[in-house]
């Protein structure tokens, strides 16, 4: 595994949703504060963005990609100027999708919209870390697999297929893990601490995959050492400095994490559950796991599963 795959993993909960549509202008939408993650791509035409917090308003182009993972309300129009009405989204949250087929006429633009939901309660730093929104403008020969998962994703929302309740979600997550690759590798700028810096330091980056690769292990920070091949005392130093907390805390939050993960999504036994999670006593996991989430770990799974205890 390695951590972004596992970051992603951790916070995910429920079903993604997307939708397909054609505005005219003039046009303004006006998208709520949520606690989920969300996107737009602007597949033909332009729009503007209206970012949380005040920021300046930014101008999509075709191709352009926005993700917002913090779940802050903004904006969309077609012009900075334009009076916002606010999303009319469907009972479950989702929004209507319109199928559209060819080019927009010059006052059209056609968007691709997505969202998902996200556990905030158990939010890994390496997305927490992240700007308020995220721009990826389109640019020739740059972020093809990125435009590989839009252009699939648009297709199967504007012309769904036997098989498109299964495709849609599948391609919803594979374009989440393409659009932070791309952030991370090629646009985010150059940093010299958290997590941006964590990923790009061999040492520290080998120490967080080894734990990532086994969480179960019975890591010792002498060990991670050896992995990160620098001294006890050094890499403590700079794991700490840039994760944010000691390698055997982030261990223990990670393993915790997990546990709370394979609550929720798996029915394994919860000896099993300690076992995955590092814990070779049922007890001390229970016990662990209750002092970091307030609760027993059967009782999590119960409320996970939405049954009254």
């Amino acid at each position: 595994m390695d951590v972004l795959s596992d970051a992603i993993a951790a916070m995910r909960t429920g079903r993604p949703h997307s939708s397909r549509s054609v505005k005219r202008a003039p046009w303004g939408v006006r998208f709520p504060a949520s606690d989920g993650a969300g996107f737009h791509v602007v597949l033909q035409g332009s729009a503007w963005l209206l970012p949380p917090e005040g920021a300046d308003p930014v101008r999509l182009g075709p191709g352009d990609v926005v993700f917002l993972a913090h779940g802050y309300g903004h904006g969309l129009a077609d012009d900075p100027g334009t009076p916002l009405e606010e999303a009319r989204l469907k009972t479950d949250g989702s929004w209507p999708s319109l199928r559209h087929r060819g080019p927009v006429h010059g006052d059209e633009t056609l968007i691709l919209c997505g969202a998902y939901q996200l556990n905030k309660a158990r939010a890994h730093p390496l997305l927490t870390d992240l700007p308020p929104f995220i721009h990826l403008p389109a640019r020739i020969g740059a972020h093809d697999r990125l435009r590989s998962a839009v252009d699939l994703l648009g297709a199967e929302l504007a012309d769904p297929q036997p098989g498109s309740d299964a495709v849609v979600p599948a391609l919803l997550d594979t374009l989440l893990l393409y659009l932070l690759r791309t952030w991370w590798l090629t646009e985010r700028p150059d940093e010299s601490s958290g997590w941006a810096a964590a990923l790009g330091d061999p040492a520290v980056a080998a120490a967080l995959h080894a734990i990532h690769d086994d969480p179960a292990h019975p890591w010792t920070v002498e060990e991670l050492a050896a992995r990160a091949a620098l001294s006890r005392a050094a890499f403590a130093r700079r794991f700490t400095a840039l994760v944010g907390q000691p390698p055997l805390a982030y261990l223990t939050w990670w393993r915790m994490t997990t546990a709370g993960r394979l609550l929720r999504e798996d029915d394994a036994p919860l000896r099993t559950v300690a076992e995955r999670a590092g814990y070779t006593s049922e007890f001390a996991f229970a016990k662990a796991f209750k002092r970091e989430y307030g609760v027993a770990p059967g009782r999590y799974r119960k409320q996970g599963a939405g049954i009254s205890a």
